[in-house]
């Protein structure tokens, strides 16, 4: 079945490649022998084009996730064609020195454990048949640095896909202060991994604002929900800025909070003063940004907000949200 569908790419390719003019789906199907066997009736029934149809499309897809650039092309007539220029599928000799390649090849060890572990190999497969030497080795390069980047949330293929091929998704997202999850749609913009977590950044229709999305609070896998895009994309999109700053790292002021001894690590490592004051509590004088009340939330009954006044409500607002469910 593999060479079978190896055979009907290839022959596929070489017909849009070869044609100086869109070849319609018709055209397609009576000079593709495989086609031809997918739309014959069988046993008496009259065959319908669903089986084709359905075929060709998937090994369209196929084709251009190969790297083939496939044009679709109306003629005068209303009827859609397809081919593969030559100019636009020819790929210019490809050269790297030691340390590219090294760059390279830290890129796919990157994903060599993950979801994402074909992908990389395949890159690196078409990069050999763009020119890279075959003595060039990325993998071998730098072998003692085993880069990782962890990938256990559900949603994170679906979202890389849905971010590669700009698709609006929904999905079911907790927040912070929230008990139960909430469904957001979204138009993703891209995934980026900040101190250990997963972020999507994107236009959320129902806020009609930028947000950013940690994947580990996202329920499920999400699905796609229709097409075309309503906000613009920005030419840079700052996930780790914006994490950074509703995380409170970009701070211009600082609070002073009261934490129990033996917990909160990751405060005690932000803080800029502690003191001991003695039966199981320590003070901390940690930077005080955007979203810092949502980050305190997490550490439950061991924190308790001394100053500013506002920081104290906010937080004792949100564990009410959460004690009301």
């Amino acid at each position: 079945m593999a060479i079978a569908k190896a055979e009907r790419l290839m022959n596929l390719a070489l017909c849009l490649l070869g044609t100086r003019r869109p070849l319609s789906k018709r055209e397609l199907r009576d000079s593709i022998e495989a086609y031809v066997e997918a739309s014959r009736p069988e046993r008496g029934v009259v065959g319908s084009d669903d089986s084709f149809n359905r075929m060709f499309e998937r090994d369209k897809d196929d084709l251009r996730e190969l790297g083939l650039v496939i044009e679709t092309v109306e003629n005068i007539d209303g009827e859609v064609g397809y081919l593969a220029r030559r100019d636009s599928n020819r790929l210019p000799a490809i050269t790297l020195d030691a340390e590219e390649a090294a760059a390279l090849g830290l890129a796919a060890k990157v994903w060599q454990q993950a979801r994402l572990a074909g992908a990389a190999s395949g890159a690196l497969q078409k990069l050999r048949a763009a020119g890279l030497p075959e003595d060039v080795d990325p993998y071998e390069a730098h072998g003692a640095l085993e880069p990782r980047i962890p990938v256990h949330e559900a949603a994170f293929e679906p979202l890389m896909l849905a971010c590669r091929d700009r698709r609006p998704v929904v999905f079911d997202y907790r927040k912070a202060s929230a008990a139960r999850p909430e469904p957001r749609h979204v138009e993703p913009w891209a995934l980026e991994c900040w101190r250990g977590h997963w972020y999507l950044a994107g236009f959320d229709r129902d806020r009609g604002a930028e947000r950013v999305f940690r994947l580990s609070r996202i329920t499920g896998r999400g699905h796609s929900c229709g097409t075309g895009w309503t906000a613009p994309v920005p030419d840079v999109v700052t996930v780790r800025e914006t994490v950074a700053s509703w995380a409170g790292e970009i701070a211009d002021r600082s609070a002073l909070i009261r934490l129990r001894s033996g917990s909160g690590y990751p405060l005690r490592a932000k803080a800029t003063a502690v003191r001991e004051l003695g039966d199981g509590w320590d003070e901390l004088e940690i930077p005080y940004g955007h979203g810092l009340d949502a980050w305190l939330v997490e550490f439950g009954p061991d924190v308790v907000v001394v100053e500013p006044a506002e920081l104290r409500t906010d937080v004792v607002d949100r564990l009410r949200a959460v004690a009301k469910g």
